[in-house]
């Protein structure tokens, strides 16, 4: 598309949503009781679509690894460039040696040190991070009906925390490489991927995204912020993402784990402030959809390219912290 290709060289100021897409929200409101999950696992489930991901599953992953080239979808945490891209990200890090300390040694002469640190980090940011499904609420309820008052500053998340993801999220890994579609490095900011791209991918590239996948979605947008700057600061800044019209695909093909190299939604969304994120809502909320958001997917495209595959072993392990909503991670592609 030669609008994005010459965007690509250019910033533009232009604020307004991508309008090609006709989902009203009221449709997409619809969505949080047509496309739910609530009570398919049972009514005490905590998993949501993890429970898509089974032995059987992992099995038949790890069975499909061929060369063994592996690649990170994470980028670092520099605690000295913390918010690359723009997300109002806060990171501190503290050392500390004996040497450091000094005061205990009371003079003795001491040939060996050991450095301890402190990290503080607020994953829901810019770094590579999974979204548990108490991360958001809809009228007072979380996934599966939790209240929403089982989430406080206090106790942290009670009923839905990402250490019920013990087991990681390892499975079979798809790579939708929606730039490649319209050949450029990245898409326009504030472009809305419709399910007619997913499944256009999918043609072009051969590979069909099936139940229990973790589906990645690279647009560019990451290498757009790092190579261009962010436009703007947290959720003014307009994004490269899904539009809410893929909602029904994301369910219908049962995909356990979504990614994508940005905050899953397109920015601006198009929407009231009520779904200024739409597939964060209904994903986290509705379908017990787990997310990694700000994804490093430009070495997976380029590996995906050369392997002249787009599917992989993948595996993605969230820290067993009870409690919280959210986990830094490192996921992994594997060929």
């Amino acid at each position: 598309m030669a609008n994005e290709a010459e965007t690509n060289e250019a910033e533009t100021n232009e604020t307004a949503p991508d309008t090609r897409l006709g989902t009203t929200e009221a449709e997409v409101e619809q969505y949080m009781a047509s496309l739910s999950n609530w009570g398919r696992w049972g009514e005490d489930d905590r998993l949501g679509t993890l429970n898509l991901i089974t032995d059987q599953t992992r099995l038949a992953a790890a069975q499909s690894i061929r060369t063994g080239r592996a690649v990170s979808l994470s980028r670092d945490i520099d605690p000295l460039n913390a918010d690359t891209l723009g997300s109002g990200l806060s990171l501190v890090q503290r050392f500390m040696g004996l040497h450091e300390a000094g005061d205990h040694l009371e003079g003795q002469s001491v040939r060996f040190d050991a450095v301890t640190e402190y990290v503080g980090i607020s994953a829901h940011g810019s770094s590579t991070h999974i979204d548990g499904l108490a991360h958001y609420s809809w009228d007072g309820r979380t996934y599966n009906g939790f209240p929403e008052s089982d989430t406080t500053s206090g106790r942290g998340a009670k009923s839905l925390s990402v250490h019920h993801a013990q087991h990681g999220f390892v499975t079979r890994g798809v790579l939708l490489d929606i730039a490649a579609l319209h050949g450029v490095r990245w898409l326009e900011r504030g472009h809305g991927v419709s399910p007619e791209e997913l499944e256009a991918a999918e043609a072009a590239q051969g590979v069909t995204v099936r139940p229990g996948d973790a589906l990645l979605i690279h647009t560019g947008n990451v290498e757009a912020i790092l190579t261009e700057g962010p436009d703007a600061i947290g959720p003014a800044a307009r994004q490269a993402g899904l539009h809410a019209s893929c909602l029904p695909f994301l369910r219908e093909r049962d995909v356990a784990v979504l990614g994508n190299d940005g905050i899953q939604d397109v920015q601006p969304s198009g929407y009231s402030l009520n779904f200024l994120r739409p597939i964060h809502a209904v994903s986290l909320v509705a379908m017990g959809l787990w997310l990694i958001d700000n994804m490093q997917l430009t070495e997976l495209a380029k590996a995906c390219q050369e392997e002249n595959r787009w599917e992989f072993f993948f595996a993605a392990l969230p820290w067993r912290m009870v409690g919280v909503t959210s986990s830094a991670s490192n996921p992994v592609a594997v060929f």
